[in-house]
């Protein structure tokens, strides 16, 4: 699998945003969390004055460590599934959000007991994914799920899948008490080893079902030939019907909603860049079926034209 994206596809106004937080991508260090993790990405801001950052999600699963203002322990998690829609999220005075992309079909080895289409369009706290990353919370005095106690890693409806022993990180201080693990450290490495240390104690649980879904979406991401689902799920020897039920239990949205969000996230890369688009060819491109189509699913999806965006 390839490293982190350079790309800012699905981010609003990019260059906007950049300028006003510090946000980078990572890789997990450890290497059996790479096939299932597309990246960490990591902002830090501090604002004079509010701001209103606009994403439009991709095809993936987050897990969201978040923390608003810098009173230690004052952090949250999240699992946030596909969105929907266009998400918003304002960010005022100073904060620090370290999340985790799963790859699209990377998610479900880390919660086998629920297809991925049950989380889609759903935020929720991490605990109820992740009920009880090391045994329980801890009890202050050295109980289940303090550092170094031993426990059951179990995300819902799955059994124990690889813990953080023997792996040389150290142990998981509870699904409870991984916001202040992931955010409190100034080093961003080590917010980087706190994120592999939690994944690694709930899963993965290899699946081949998984990598199956993994290499279907990556297709569907760089073969531009790629129009049609049918054509697509005949190219692979596989009824749409069955392309469906794969992609609704390990993506979470269904073949023809990926192709169509993949299509406007180049349509709005290339909006970003180059503000002189030949609109109709770019169409072309991309299997619409005309201009206007690109231009209907593009506003639909950003909220403006293509043209008043690129302005």
């Amino acid at each position: 699998m390839a490293g982190p994206r350079r790309d800012t596809r699905g981010i609003v106004d990019a260059p906007e945003l950049f300028a006003r937080v510090r946000f980078r991508r990572r890789e997990p260090y450890a290497e059996p969390l790479r096939r299932y993790v597309e990246h960490y990405w990591l902002i830090d801001w501090d604002l004079a004055e509010p701001y209103a950052t606009q994403v439009v999600p991709h095809p993936s699963v987050n897990l969201v460590f978040q923390r608003y203002g810098t009173e230690p322990g004052s952090g949250f998690g999240e699992l946030a599934g596909i969105g929907l829609e266009l998400f918003t999220r304002k960010l005022a005075g100073t904060g620090r959000v370290c999340g985790v992309q799963f790859r699209p079909g990377g998610f479900r080895p880390f919660a086998p007991g629920r297809p991925v289409s049950h989380w889609t369009g759903r935020r929720l706290p991490h605990t109820e994914v992740f009920p009880d990353a090391s045994g329980g919370a801890s009890d202050g005095r050295g109980g289940p799920g303090a550092p170094g106690a031993p426990g059951t890693s179990r995300a819902v409806g799955g059994p124990r899948a690889g813990a953080a022993g023997g792996s040389g990180l150290p142990a998981v201080p509870g699904s409870a008490g991984a916001p202040a693990a992931v955010l409190g450290p100034a080093d961003e490495d080590e917010r980087v080893t706190a994120l592999d240390t939690f994944l690694l104690a709930v899963g993965p649980e290899p699946d081949p079902q998984a990598d199956l879904a993994m290499g279907l979406v990556h297709r569907i991401r760089t073969d531009r030939t790629i129009r049609r689902v049918s054509d697509f799920a005949a190219e692979e020897g596989a009824s749409v019907r069955s392309l469906q039920r794969l992609f609704a239990a390990y993506v979470g949205v269904s073949p023809k909603w990926v192709l169509l969000r993949y299509r406007v996230h180049e349509a709005l890369e290339r909006a970003t860049r180059d503000t002189a688009v030949d609109w109709a060819r770019l169409a072309a491109e991309l299997g619409y079926s005309d201009q206007a189509h690109l231009v209907r699913e593009f506003t639909a999806t950003v909220g403006v034209p293509p043209t008043a965006y690129a302005r």
